[in-house]
């Protein structure tokens, strides 16, 4: 039987004693998080162009100069997180990462995390343990991440993605769609930033591995 790609530290093991992030996942995490930043910001100004809503996005934190550079712009970001975030996936699921990392996950254990969290007495002590709330919150990312690369293609390519469109309520639907998951994923990158400073010997170990 083939081993795998990264053997991850049994419950018990010395802190330290193994790398906590190996370093495809380093690679491939900070090459969604570029992707990201580019989705957004260049996101916002197509946005200004035609707005949903009775608000734009102030010109100084948007990405492209004008709706044709920013859609360059967005472009780029998009196959960078559809073909970085495919190899991301594939890698924790061929490694048994995304397994061990990520569950069980129960209603149980996500609220007693919450009410931990609301009450200040969530434990980082081991950053090689996910409690349940990070694992919901990574779960539900890759999820909403999968519905914004869905919900894109049905803008960009309208005809060919029919049946993607209909699935979607129609052109305008999937623009409300996208959106909304383009703003739960900006939410996510808040929380998680906020987070990092909070905690931050996790920066490092993202940054180094240990």
């Amino acid at each position: 039987m083939a081993t795998p790609l990264h053997p991850y530290p049994q419950a018990g093991a010395a802190p330290g004693a193994r790398a906590i992030h190996p370093a495809w996942l380093r690679i491939t995490h900070w090459l969604n998080a570029l992707a990201v930043l580019v989705m957004i910001t260049s996101g916002w100004r197509i946005y200004n162009a035609s707005p949903l809503f009775n608000f734009s996005f102030p010109a100084d934190i948007t990405l492209g100069g004008w709706l044709g550079g920013a859609l360059q712009w967005h472009f780029a970001g998009m196959w960078l997180l559809a073909g970085n975030g495919l190899l991301y996936l594939a890698l924790n699921l061929g490694t048994g990462r995304l397994r061990q990392r990520f569950f069980p996950l129960s209603p149980r254990a996500i609220a007693a995390d919450l009410g931990a969290a609301l009450r200040g007495r969530l434990s980082h002590a081991d950053p090689r343990h996910y409690n349940a709330m990070q694992r919901l919150a990574y779960l539900c990312a890759m999820l909403d991440i999968a519905v914004l690369v869905l919900s894109g293609l049905v803008l960009w390519k309208s005809v060919q993605f029919e049946t993607l469109r209909a699935l979607m309520g129609g052109y305008e639907a999937a623009r409300h769609v996208h959106f909304i998951a383009m703003a739960l994923l900006a939410a996510f990158v808040v929380v998680h930033v906020l987070m990092v400073a909070l905690v931050p010997r996790t920066l490092s170990a993202m940054i180094r591995g240990k």
